[in-house]
């Protein structure tokens, strides 16, 4: 073989040899970035729909990823003219941040705007730039703000079915609603994965608000949980009350909290609690704290009889209320460190409605009964 064939084989061989350490590279790194691109999220869940990579540093450290839609900002013709001016007609309720309006935007879309008397600040836009970034199918989105002549406003989407506190024992058009063990489990659940998210956070996005009456469900009565990060942006801007003077309603406050007005990822799990305990029972534990204190003494299954809604007739199994009082029991330890993280009990709420349907869904010549969303509620007889 001549010498200039050697040289030109060697030469095609480290030709070949570059061009696959090329490629190589660019797999490794093409992958690399998949992955981050993953992991960003904070979840497989494809509700999730956290995005971007871009991190807002939150004070006294800690960061939550910033949303690639971001957080849009209207102007306030824009609200008037959704609202009629903020009329009376449009106005739905009253919140721990101010008035909540329903209004409709010149592109069809329906949202609730929450109004207050502020001034201008960048620390609130700051601030509505990082709620407005955590997204999941089971929480309410923050979609923008406003500011403008000495009102600042938050723009939500609008949740038509209202809380699950209405249709357990709200208006009396509400009251006399039916509601089966096996969809009040799908609606804890789904509540559950949206707190479970919050706390996935590092640091966790506790709630320090949760209660029955922010806990929305959609047309297809989805659970959203409402108002998610609204207490800290109200403390970062101003305007609301001390740490030693919680938020929450007291029924659902952390007895904990009470003695030291400190929140932990375990308070919302409290609170959380009180919430199972109202669904089960179609109470207002409110107006019946005994409930709370049967469900933190829970021990003989006897007692099933005084805490379950009636209206539920004998829609679940003795089992699975049993294993769900339980649960019940376990989040209103009156200690932090007793109670279960909320993964857990995600994870245990979604065992349980398992169980539940396939041990109660009706049959019917061999086809499993559906129930639309928009029957869920029915009158009960």
């Amino acid at each position: 073989m001549s010498g200039t064939l050697v040289v030109a084989l060697i030469a095609a061989a480290g030709v070949v040899a570059f061009v696959g350490i090329g490629f190589l590279l660019w797999y490794c790194l093409f992958h690399r970035r998949s992955i981050s691109r993953t992991s960003e999220t904070n979840s497989s869940d494809p509700s999730v729909q956290a995005g971007g990579n871009v991190e807002l540093t939150l004070p006294g450290g800690g960061s939550y990823p910033s949303g690639s839609q971001g957080a849009r900002s209207f102007v306030l013709d824009e609200l008037n003219l959704a609202t009629k001016n903020f009329s009376s007609i449009n106005l739905i309720g009253y919140g721990k941040f101010g008035e909540v309006y329903k209004g409709l935007l010149q592109d069809g879309m329906i949202v609730a705007i929450k109004s207050r008397q502020a001034a201008p600040s960048r620390e609130f836009t700051d601030e509505v730039r990082i709620l407005s970034s955590i997204r999941h199918r089971n929480l309410v989105s923050l979609l923008g703000y406003c500011q403008e002549k000495d009102l600042q406003m938050l723009i939500y989407e609008y949740i038509p079915n209202g809380s699950v506190s209405s249709h357990l024992y709200g208006t009396s058009q509400m009251s006399s609603e039916k509601l089966e063990f096996k969809h009040r489990l799908s609606i804890a659940h789904g509540a559950a994965k949206g707190l479970a998210h919050l706390h996935g956070f590092d640091p966790p996005l506790v709630h320090r608000n949760f209660k029955t009456g922010n806990v929305l469900v959609d047309e297809d009565f989805i659970p959203k949980v409402a108002d998610a990060g609204l207490r800290n942006l109200m403390e970062r801007i101003g305007g609301s009350s001390s740490t030693s003077q919680p938020m929450a309603d007291d029924v659902f406050l952390d007895p904990e909290v009470k003695q030291s007005g400190s929140f932990c990822a375990k308070s919302d799990v409290y609170s959380f609690g009180v919430f199972l305990l109202e669904l089960v029972s179609g109470r207002d534990a409110r107006s019946d704290q005994s409930l709370i204190t049967k469900a933190q003494n829970y021990q003989d299954p006897g007692t099933i009889s005084s805490v379950v809604d009636p209206r539920m007739g004998s829609s679940f199994t003795t089992e699975g209320m049993k294993e769900f009082l339980r649960l019940v029991f376990w989040c209103l330890n009156t200690t932090a460190e007793r109670r279960p993280p909320m993964s857990f009990v995600v994870s245990e709420l979604n065992r349980i409605h398992d169980k539940e349907i396939s041990l109660t869904t009706v049959m019917g010549e061999g086809t499993p009964t559906v129930t639309l969303g928009s029957q869920l509620f029915t009158a009960a007889k």
